[in-house]
């Protein structure tokens, strides 16, 4: 039976610059950005207890989503700090493959990160804190933003609004054969505001994520487990966090095995997913343990790790098993599973559906078109992760304060950092899917390494205003430390000796007979910077500049060819397209690319290469039209 509409009176509840709609992780960094920047914001949650809580995984960082958090932290927003302070556990994944994809992921402890974020709201000045379900927003005749309705209610006009939605909108939980209508972790869903945007003109899309069950930590065997240990010495995700870091629990692995798998084949005619019960198109790269044991059908066992919540909680989170099947089946498959022989659940395993915004509605700053001051951020833009919503946010909350300041959009390329990527594909190429970022989605990623995040983006937080100065001159100290060291060790002779060779020799590395540079020595693949403090005095750097100082002179070749591939890429997005082309009548273009244009309106010949179906004979089209604009100029 459907929940009827009440009608409610609405009543003048006040004035902000900025409304927030949504307190997760887009939400929390949109509207500390636009508060730091001068505005007065506005932020609504559905529940104050939900602000920034992790629904699924108790994790953030991992592959790709790690060098996210640090950028984010680079360009002044709050995820990394929290995070850092939060941590139970932390690990650099891939640290035995190149710098590139070396990737911080640290075990949150979410209760404490929750509480510690809703504080650093509740304390940020030019910002409101505020429970309540946004229902409706308020347009001018253009089409323009001025205000939302709550569901009291509740009146407050705005010149901007930021849409962080996250999984709420319609949201509907799914076990097996039960459905309902939910948010995720057994919070209220935002029924009406799906209704005000497509009357609004907005094309709504439906998707699917899901979480694995919880379960209690005294019913796990981990004694038949595989210990997964922290990390001795930890990296913090934020630039500016200087006190050492420690691990404070375990995580363990175990694994699936052919009788689980054969429960689950056994119930497929159960599971939601197989029997068309699920509307919502679910992650191609996070897929239920159903969807693995199907398409992986070759595979004997999937792995599974036992992840803690927090350290005031026993619910422990079952990492690989994301289900959507009943709860018996579920109970079934993981006792199935060694160490699991007696588990009891805690939370079962669900399926979450729920609207998002076609993302090619979007600008690069994250405006709609067509609704002027109107903003999406993280899962309303079609993501999946809180780290890709982090970073949505912060773009979101900065370009609608610099709107309203009269100041110029802040636009990343896709050379520039992974949240440019991330941008680029959505507004350019779309997704059907939830977009999760992966190192692979990057050309440049030796030069978007995690490591240089500040590098590459704590100028602009500084120009843009949510770096400070203290910080800023830290930041400007450690870079010219860098650039010595990386002088010091291409100028510095080590000269050849019975100590040096001997030294060289245990390491598989050939001998020396003349002087040779330090740089030359530490190029070669066996040798890393630590072994240079074994056949020569160093001097005392700290490790985030000795190690950036090595990465630059060991890869110094590779990154100059793919600065070369920027300064290629750079020329394609200076050639500006006029923003009032009809390129319905442009000569040239094949109907597909016309059509995919005249939607995406690229405001580049660079983003007009990247959109799905413009063509390399395409792209040809728009520079000799631009060369005969130029000439009629």
């Amino acid at each position: 039976m459907e929940k009827q509409q009440q009608t409610v009176p609405r009543w003048e509840a006040g004035s902000y610059d900025i409304a927030v709609i949504g307190g997760g992780h887009a939400g929390c960094e949109a509207a500390l950005a636009s508060a730091r920047l001068g505005c007065s914001t506005i932020l609504f949650a559905i529940n104050l207890d939900s602000i920034a809580n992790m629904p699924c995984n108790p994790n953030i960082g991992g592959t790709a989503k790690g060098h996210l958090v640090r950028e984010v932290d680079a360009l002044g927003g709050e995820m990394g700090k929290v995070a850092d302070r939060t941590l139970i556990q932390s690990r650099m994944l891939n640290s035995g493959k190149g710098p590139a994809v070396h990737s911080l992921r640290a075990q949150i402890d979410r209760r404490a990160y929750g509480r510690e974020m809703k504080h650093v709201l509740e304390t940020q000045p030019n910002l409101h804190v505020r429970q309540g379900e946004v229902t409706d927003i308020l347009f001018e005749k253009d089409g323009s933003v001025c205000g939302v309705v709550l569901q009291t209610g509740a009146v407050f006009r705005c010149c901007a609004a930021i849409i962080a939605s996250g999984t709420y909108l319609k949201g509907k939980i799914i076990i097996g054969e039960l459905q309902y209508s939910g948010g995720p972790d057994g919070m209220f869903p935002a029924d009406s505001l799906s209704v005000c945007l497509r009357n609004a003109g907005i094309e709504l899309m439906r998707f699917k994520t899901g979480t694995p069950a919880r379960v209690r930590r005294s019913s796990v065997d981990f004694s038949v487990m595989t210990p997964q240990a922290g990390d001795e010495e930890i990296v913090p995700f934020s630039f500016e966090d200087k006190q050492p870091l420690e691990n404070k629990v375990l995580c363990y692995l175990t694994h699936t095995n052919p009788e689980t798998h054969d429960i689950i084949r056994r119930n497929l005619d159960r599971s939601p997913l197989y029997a068309g019960m699920i509307e919502g198109i679910g992650p191609r790269y996070c897929p239920s343990i159903e969807d693995k044991v199907v398409r992986f059908a070759d595979k004997q066992q999937h792995q599974v790790f036992m992840e803690p919540m927090g350290l005031a909680t026993e619910e422990i989170y079952v990492q690989g098993m994301s289900s959507s099947l009943p709860e018996e089946v579920q109970i079934e498959m993981m006792r199935s599973m060694k160490g699991l022989e007696q588990v009891e659940i805690m939370r079962p395993a669900y399926a979450i559906e729920y609207d998002c915004c076609n993302p090619l509605q979007l600008q690069p700053t994250l405006e709609f078109k067509h609704n002027e001051g109107l903003y999406g951020a993280g899962q309303f833009n079609g993501t999946s992760g809180y780290e890709e919503a982090a970073a949505q946010g912060l773009i979101a909350g900065i370009n609608a304060a610099r709107k309203l300041q009269g100041k110029e959009p802040i636009v990343l390329k896709r050379s520039d950092a992974y949240i440019g990527t991330l941008i680029d594909d959505l507004v350019n190429k779309g997704t059907r899917e939830p977009y999760r970022m992966m190192t692979s989605r990057s050309e440049y990623r030796l030069l978007l390494r995690q490591d240089n995040a500040d590098e590459r983006l704590t100028p602009l937080g500084y120009e843009i205003g949510l770096i400070s100065e203290q910080r800023y001159q830290m930041f400007l100290d450690k870079w010219e430390q860098i650039r010595k060291e990386v002088q010091r060790l291409k100028k510095t002779t080590l000269a050849p000796s019975e100590t040096v060779n001997a030294y060289l020799t245990e390491k598989n590395s050939t001998p020396i007979s003349t002087g040779i540079k330090l740089a030359d020595l530490l190029r070669r693949p066996e040798l890393d910077y630590a072994d240079l403090t074994r056949m020569t005095d160093m001097p005392p750097l700290p490790k985030e500049v000795w190690e950036e100082a090595a990465i630059q002179v060991k890869y110094e070749g590779y990154i100059s060819r793919q600065v070369s591939q920027v300064a290629q890429f750079q020329k394609m997005e200076n050639k500006k397209l006029p923003t009032d082309i009809d390129y319905t009548t442009l000569k040239g273009l094949r109907l597909e690319a016309r059509q995919k244009l005249q939607e995406v309106r690229p405001l580049n010949v660079g983003q007009a290469s990247r959109i799905s179906g413009v063509s390399p004979a395409d792209v040809t089209a728009l520079l000799i039209y631009l060369e005969q604009e130029k000439g009629r100029e």
